[in-house]
């Protein structure tokens, strides 16, 4: 691993080049102060913004805005300076303050400046190679670029700013930006006079930011700026949540006696940033952004699977990362930026992921709309120039209330305990919705069961004396190089499907799905079912209604025959609750064939089972359905009573 960091040096000054409002270079700012151990610091900011420029400092971590008007001969334009923890300018300052080492604001104040657009190299490409190698690049591409006129006349006032600080200090760190330093080092040599300069601008405003406006305005989004700041001191103590949840956990004895309190969003968020901040390495070492960037989405997979009981699989985990990778390198970048994560989240997973994931990485915890200054909202296109935007649509039940996202927020207890109050009725239930969903994705299961068996029993063979159902085409031209013609015979399956059985989650340990149960249809066109979930009582999301997750279900048609699979001896013999559904569905079929869908084929000894009883299993591979359908089919809900159906939709999604 290259030295990362890298000074030019000439005379007493020791100057880093830098990039403004990128983070590694805020870190490199801290690692030049171990080394060079100024006695004066000179940043690239303007004198005449100096009181303003402090007073933001003094209230980091709260992020300000300094606000000016410039004018020139065409209009007159407002101009917004960020003061944000992970901007270098802004590092070297507040260390220099917090050190209490002479601070000097060299640049010179123009009101005429023009807005500069270079493509640079990604500034995580330091983390691999070192500044020293960036700068090197950045030169040969850009060093043969003339400066604009107002570009010379900043660059000889710094210059002569510095020549100033070399007469009565010995180590003096100079932070600016890197299409600077090369001509201020070539300057600092010759003979300069005092520029001639405004020496005081009126009208200077100092705000603070709304929250709001951080995700869309901030340099660096909230979250990489949190996990910053929280690693400039010593690393926050790992928090306790209670609970740990966005949603409603409950044990039994708590359905019957009470329930948990749920901790604010806020709270939790901050808690998923303290997380990470502990959590990618000791104090003072370099932080990867890489890896800032598997934290985030690790943390939005955990708040999405306690709100949604959905887990984000490890092909999902893939196809965001390999997605996000390639959005990035069309856009020159070797990371992505917050709205190329946030497409890769809503693209690769969906969108509830892709909200939770919005919501962890444009919290900022210590910015309030409440304060001593001003509060000001500033759009992307107030401060730089334009923006880009992205929808979210969860699955979510609307409300009254609109959120700023655009969408309604889930209900929530108004008190402690109030859902617990709808258990009063020991009868439980299903949601008819959801039974219409699931008989009907099951009719379609044995359709394509059925297909199947038809497909097997097919033939091709040479055209001779009849074309039988049709020439088969594919064959054909196969076998093109006989000139040949082979026609199809599509034999049918005698006998229909009965009984299916659908495997999420074989669960071999029996530890994910501890509900066991069997479920008599009400009427005659419902089948009876048996299935293991997850527990109820770990989801509750209304009063008598709960969520579960399939791991395996069984469909038997027609209703009302099935005893109770689980209590069964004739099924003890099986390996695992999928072994025990499959069994069961051979027992109960009426019908010759048994539609078994899973991750992988049952064992041997079910063939030779099924043809004892006359029986055959046709093998359906989970991996050949549709993942979104399938996640759809794996929820269902619970309901303690008949009368909860009335109200379920309003807590259901």
């Amino acid at each position: 691993m290259p030295h990362r960091l890298f000074l030019e040096k000439f005379g007493p000054v020791q100057a880093l080049p830098i990039l403004h409002y990128r983070m590694e270079f805020a870190q490199l700012v801290r690692m030049a102060y171990q080394r060079v151990r100024p006695d004066a610091v000179a940043v690239e900011l303007p004198h005449t913004l100096e009181a303003p420029f402090l007073r933001a400092l003094r209230r980091l971590p709260q992020i300000s805005v300094l606000s000016y008007q410039t004018r020139t001969k065409d209009k007159e334009e407002t101009v917004y300076l960020l003061v944000e923890p992970a901007d270098p300018l802004v590092e070297a300052a507040r260390m220099a303050v917090e050190q209490g080492l002479p601070l000097h604001f060299i640049d010179v104040d123009s009101d005429s400046y023009p807005r500069h657009v270079e493509r640079l190299p990604d500034s995580y490409s330091i983390c691999r190679i070192g500044l020293e190698a960036y700068c090197q690049v950045y030169r040969s591409a850009c060093g043969d670029q003339l400066p604009c006129h107002e570009d010379q006349r900043r660059e000889q006032g710094m210059a002569f700013r510095l020549q100033e600080l070399a007469k009565h200090h010995d180590r003096v760190l100079l932070v600016c930006g890197m299409a600077h330093l090369e001509r201020i080092k070539q300057l600092f040599d010759t003979p300069l006079a005092a520029p001639l300069e405004r020496i005081r601008r009126e009208g200077v405003s100092i705000f603070n930011l709304h929250p709001e406006s951080c995700g869309e305005i901030l340099a660096e989004y909230p979250f990489v700026s949190s996990v910053y700041e929280y690693r400039r001191g010593p690393l926050p103590d790992e928090p306790r949540e209670g609970g740990d949840s966005l949603r409603k956990r409950f044990h039994a004895l708590e359905l019957i006696s009470g329930g948990k309190q749920e901790l604010p969003e806020e709270q939790l968020l901050d808690n998923a940033i303290r997380r990470t901040a502990r959590h990618l390495g000791r104090e003072g070492v370099f932080l990867d952004r890489q890896r800032v960037i598997y934290r985030l989405f690790s943390e939005a997979a955990r708040h999405y699977r306690q709100e949604t009981g959905e887990n984000v699989h490890l092909w999902q985990k893939r196809a965001f990362f390999r997605f996000a990778r390639n959005y990035a390198f069309s856009g020159d970048m070797l990371l992505p930026d917050l709205f190329q994560l946030l497409a890769a989240a809503r693209g690769c997973i969906d969108d509830n992921f892709a909200y939770a994931f919005c919501r962890l990485a444009v919290c900022y915890p210590w910015q309030q709309e409440s304060s001593d200054l001003a509060t000001i909202r500033i759009s992307p296109e107030e401060i730089w120039g334009g923006s880009r935007q992205i929808r979210f649509r969860p699955r979510q039940k609307r409300e009254k209330g609109l959120s700023r996202f655009g969408f309604m927020k889930r209900k929530r207890e108004r008190r402690p305990g109030e859902w617990l109050e709808g258990f009063d009725d020991p009868s439980i239930c299903s949601y008819p919705p959801e039974d219409l969903a699931i008989e009907d994705y099951g009719r379609f299961l044995k359709r394509k069961g059925s297909m199947q068996l038809s497909e097997e029993l097919s033939r091709s063979e040479k055209f001779s004396s009849s074309m039988l159902d049709g020439i088969d085409i594919r064959e054909t031209m196969r076998n093109i190089h006989e000139g040949k013609i082979y026609v199809r015979e599509q034999l049918r399956a005698k006998g229909g499907v009965g009984c299916l059985v659908v495997v999420f989650d074989e669960d071999r340990r029996n530890q994910k799905y501890p509900y066991r149960m069997t479920w008599l249809g009400e009427h005659d066109q419902e089948s009876d079912m048996a299935f293991y979930a997850t527990d109820p009582a770990e989801n509750v999301v209304g009063p008598g209604i709960c969520r579960c997750e399939y791991g395996g279900f069984m469909l038997s048609y027609p209703p009302r025959r099935m005893m109770d699979v689980w209590d069964d001896p004739d099924y003890r013999t099986a390996a695992s609750r999928a072994e025990m559904l499959l069994m069961a569905a051979l027992d109960y079929s009426i019908e010759k064939y048994v539609v078994y869908v899973a991750a992988k084929p049952p064992r041997s000894m079910f063939k030779q089972m099924a043809a004892r009883l006359d029986r055959q299993i046709v093998y359906i591979p989970l991996g050949s359905l549709s993942p979104g359908k399938l996640k759809q089919m794996r929820v269902m809900h619970i309901l303690a009573g008949k009368d909860k159906r009335e109200i379920a939709r309003d807590y259901i999604w």
